[in-house]
Order: structure tokens, then sequence, then C-alpha cells
């Protein structure tokens, strides 16, 4: 996806929102709106899901019951214990209603306040933060009656988390592609009760994510089974909290995220580089990516061929762009990542130490790489600051947090 405009300023809660009903619209959408769901689980909100009739034709609501726990709404007229009063009593028990597909006619009926259904009715009779995903064709979203609509919304209070620009269900490309649902969980991290968000406006953060990929004939490669899933998270929570994001990936199969500027690279060395150009003006660097400790010392230039015998590759080091970066005049305040296989505490302190750094997340790479959770542990000045398993999104924000705050400290004792 392109860039968009970053998410809006939400709410301030008194408390936490974790008690959500999730609307679900007509749209090719709404089959995302299933991982949606089960991340919410996973983060520990109760989702309690409304269709519409034409949300029902794209995906059946036991997908939602199923990944939710709770039986799923979708009519008005059915017969409940709440003496035919389930809009009332649905947005009663929640925090907060997000629309995730929000369909243009499902915008327009509720900027009219129409309530002809469970859902519309539903909206009618909250009180509560209305949240909307829209997803539509381009040629929908910019279409004059539909922006009039979103402008009369926003006016009335409702949040819009995108939408997205890319390439669409109907094969078109423009704004209008549904957020992911990872960025949306993202772009709701303030009033989830992760954190408090540190507010980070005005400040650039620089990452560096995945794998990089080194080169020993034009078909073959050295490289690792890194995914990226961390660091796009840790950027996409740094633009939640307000951050100029410039994220430096090597090759992933990630969606970029929302509001940060993307430079792919493929190599170590390109990576250094690409982090040399853009680390004049950063605040914080986060030193995510797993780099290739080596690289082929005289990659071919032509495919290497088989030839039955034993092949001797010479491999030398890659450049440590960490520790380059931590060793600047004025470096930004550096944060590094530790995986390891074993002896997370004893190698991930040395680490720290060896490269200068301030802060280091250790976390044991057979439990982390390539999956959506992790469990990691802070390593700094004061010692070792272990943090419960959850999402990487979740962590993200942690880690975010945590960074924010040593980092307000060495400036005001330097």
């Amino acid at each position: 996806m392109a860039l968009t405009a970053p998410p809006p300023d939400l709410p301030v809660p008194s408390r936490p929102l974790r008690r959500w009903v999730l609307g679900v619209t007509g749209g090719i959408a709404a089959y995302k709106a299933a991982e949606l769901i089960r991340l919410m689980v996973k983060a520990g909100l109760e989702v309690q899901v409304v269709m519409t009739a034409a949300a029902t034709r794209f995906i059946a609501p036991l997908t939602f019951q199923a990944l939710s726990g709770r039986p799923v709404a979708t009519d008005l007229w059915e017969a409940s214990e709440g003496a035919g009063m389930d809009h009332i009593d649905l947005v009663r028990q929640a925090d907060a209603v997000l629309i995730a597909p929000a369909s243009a006619d499902f915008l327009a009926r509720i900027a009219q306040g129409m309530a002809d259904d469970l859902l519309t009715t539903l909206v009618a009779a909250r009180s509560v933060p209305l949240f909307l995903a829209p997803a539509m064709n381009q040629a929908m979203w910019q279409n004059p009656a539909n922006q009039r609509n979103i402008a009369l919304l926003k006016e009335d209070g409702a949040y819009f988390l995108g939408p997205g620009e890319g390439v669409q269900a109907c094969g078109e490309v423009g704004l209008g592609r549904f957020w992911e649902p990872t960025m949306i969980l993202d772009a709701l991290a303030p009033v989830l009760g992760w954190e408090n968000a540190p507010d980070l406006r005005g400040k650039k953060v620089l990452l560096t994510a995945g794998p990089t990929v080194e080169a020993i004939d034009p078909v073959r490669t050295l490289t690792n089974i890194s995914s990226g899933k961390m660091g796009y998270a840790l950027a996409a929570a740094a633009v939640a909290c307000g951050a100029e994001v410039v994220l430096i990936s090597g090759p992933t199969a990630l969606p970029l995220p929302e509001g940060c500027r993307m430079i792919s690279v493929r190599s170590a060395n390109q990576m250094r580089d690409a982090v040399l150009d853009e680390i004049h003006d950063t605040d914080l660097f986060f030193a995510v990516a797993a780099v290739a400790d080596y690289t082929p010392a005289n990659p071919s230039g032509h495919k290497i061929k088989k030839t039955g015998e034993a092949l001797t590759l010479k491999l030398v080091p890659t450049p440590d762009i960490l520790a380059t970066v931590a060793a600047l005049p004025r470096p930004p305040f550096c944060v590094g990542f530790a995986a390891e296989s074993q002896n997370l505490e004893e190698y991930a302190k040395q680490k720290r130490l060896a490269k200068k750094i301030p802060l280091i997340v250790g976390n044991l790479a057979q439990r982390a790489l390539g999956r959506d959770d992790n469990e990691i542990i802070l390593f700094d000045d004061q010692g070792s600051h272990p943090l419960p398993p959850a999402s990487k999104s979740e962590l993200a924000h942690h880690i975010l947090k945590h960074a924010f705050a040593l980092m307000r400290q060495h400036t005001l004792s330097s």
C-alpha cells in the first residue's frame, strides 16, 4: 500500500476501551474482518460481532462466532432475552463501536441517521466512540456524495481508520483499500490500554527490518528466516504516536505500514548505506533487521554450475550497522535486538555493552522468527525487564514506551 495520512487523533479515554462491538458490512474486504477479530481477541479484548445482511453473503456468521467466542448478531427482529432491545443492550455493554469494513452504502446510511437494520440502529443508539474502517472502490471513495458523508461523520465525532491506497479487488488502483488488520489494531493502540502512548510528534524514528540477502551468484543467496513482523509492528506503533517514520527493509511479504516511508534494500551493505543516508536528523534508531553476519567475498557474476564436487565459499563479515550508528559523534538513541538460541540473558547483555547502546531487546529466535507473537526481555543500565508473551503489535508499543522514557532520561542527564 502507498503512503496515506497517519491515523487521526484518537479520544483520550478515562480507562482502556476493552469491550468492542465490531460491525461488519457487505464487501469483499469482509473476509479480512476474521483476522481482525482474531487479533483483537488475542490482545485480550471482548468482541461482539454484528453483521449486516449483505456481509453474510461474503462470509458466514459461524466464522466470526468461532473466532470471537460469542453468537453473532444479524437481525433487528430476532427474538432475544433483551425485550427486543438488542441495539440498546449491545451498546450498553460496549466501550466502543468499530465498523470494519465500512461500505460506502453504510457510511451514507449512518451519516443520515438511518436506523433500518440492527447495525445502523445500534450506531444510532450508541453513546460510545465510533471508529470506521472504510473499504470501497477508488471511484466510490472519491465520489462527491461519499466525501460529503465522510465530512459529516467526522463532524459528528466519528474516527476514520484509513482507507489505504493500492491495488483493489476490482483490479483498479487508488484510495479506498481496507487497512490491514494489524494496521487497524496499531492505530487503536492508544485507546486499548496497551500503554500510555508516548508523544513522538516532531521526532524522527528510523528502523531496519526483515532479513538481508547476500548474493552467491545471480540465482543463489545467503539469507535467514526473519519475517520482518517485529520491525513493521514497531514502525506502525511509532506512526500511531505521531512520529515521522522511515523504515529500511530487506525483502518481506508484509504490507507497508500506513503513514511511514519505506526504503527497500537487499544486502547488508545496501542497508548500511541507506541507514547512513537517513541517520543525520534521526531521534530514535531501532536496529530490528536480521542482518546477515557474513557475505560471500567474491560472488560469481554467473550461475555456479553443479559439478558434484564440494563447493567452498569464502565468507567475510558484513558491516555492523548498529555499532557504526552508535559510534557516530552525535548518535540518535539506539535500540538493538538480540535473537539468540540459548543463553539469552548472557549474550544480550554482552551485545549491549559491546555496541555501547542504552537498550537492547532480547528474544529466543526459535520462539520469535516468523511468528505473530513473541516473548521478550528488555535490557538496559537498570537491568533486565521481562515482558509477558503477547502479539508483536502489542509488544511494539511496550518497547517504544520504554525506549522513549529512557531517551528522555538520557536527554535530561546530558
